[in-house]
């Protein structure tokens, strides 16, 4: 079982705006005083540098282009509504938002099989959306895929007994717990897992000041430390700056990269940069129109690929 992969699909955006559908539960997006066409040309600029620079170290990126007609602002984050596996499994997602809900499309797995990937099987877990009971993809669950452990914050996007099925189904260890945010002097949850936490194959990085149980944080960091993952600590602050939202990927010379956000980057101390870099490379790129108005950031716009080949 590996932890981190070589390949990632992307999808890019072609009506990238501030979803309305979305702002509802996600405290990190912000509204830009620009024309949505704006908006969108300044994303799909990030988008792209974010995709040459990811190629120019090695990283294989597939690129999907949303379509238009089906008018998914946030399709740009394909990562939570699809999970693939190294059985030839593939996991889809209910998605809280209505208009996400469009994203799930057969083209995506079209590019994958083109590109020489094999799926085996389809564990589809969509009609939960009719009982309106949501989980994410891997925004909600943060997989240790080596020790076979699941992490999930649970929220309105994170059921925690389709979270228990979902693990149940693939394999891992269930490990719950709650993790909040100070939104205008309220502590209120964290939308998405994956912006508080990162498991990559030797470390952690995580947002502890988020969990405000100390015996739900006693127990989260007892399961990393028993997995021998060296955690790495941020801030709320830091977490504000996407430096909980990062991917550890492979490229094609067996070298392993942390990839993040400029504004996560920036957000880092030497501390923590030292910390990471025993272990890795760090790449990043500036994404800061896709973070504001998509409250998600380099690690959302990554649809990990851990298929068979053919």
């Amino acid at each position: 079982m590996k932890q981190v992969t070589n390949t990632v699909l992307m999808v890019r955006p072609v009506a990238f705006r501030m979803n309305e559908q979305t702002a509802i539960n996600n405290y990190f997006q912000e509204d830009l005083a620009l024309k949505n066409e704006e908006i969108n040309k300044k994303a799909q600029q990030e988008f792209d540098q974010f995709v040459l620079k990811l190629k120019s170290v090695g990283v294989n990126v597939l690129v999907l282009d949303d379509d238009k007609e089906l008018d998914t602002p946030d399709s740009i984050f394909p990562n939570n509504w699809v999970s693939t596996h190294e059985n030839g499994n593939v996991a889809l997602y209910p998605m809280y938002a209505e208009n996400r809900r469009r994203e799930r499309r057969e083209e995506f797995f079209n590019v994958l099989e083109d590109s020489g990937f094999q799926i085996n099987n389809i564990v589809d877990y969509t009609e939960a959306e009719e009982e309106s009971i949501f989980l994410e993809g891997t925004g909600s669950i943060i997989l240790d895929r080596v020790n076979e452990k699941a992490y999930c914050a649970l929220s309105a996007r994170a059921d925690e007994d389709l979270f228990i099925e979902f693990c149940e189904d693939f394999e891992f260890l269930p490990v719950i717990f709650n993790a909040y945010q100070t939104v205008e002097g309220k502590r209120l949850p964290i939308y998405h897992t994956n912006v508080m936490m990162c498991v990559a194959e030797e470390f952690c990085v995580i947002c502890l000041d988020s969990i405000d149980d100390k015996k739900e944080r006693k127990f989260v960091i007892n399961q990393l430390k028993e997995s021998g993952k060296e955690i790495i600590a941020i801030s709320e602050k830091q977490m504000h700056q996407f430096a909980g939202n990062l991917l550890q990927v492979v490229n094609d010379k067996g070298v392993n990269i942390l990839v993040m956000s400029k504004s996560a980057h920036l957000s880092l101390n030497d501390g923590q940069i030292k910390s990471i870099t025993k272990y890795c490379e760090i790449v990043s790129s500036d994404l800061e129109t896709i973070e504001t108005c998509g409250g998600g950031s380099a690690r959302c716009m990554m649809a990990e690929i851990f298929l068979p080949k053919a």
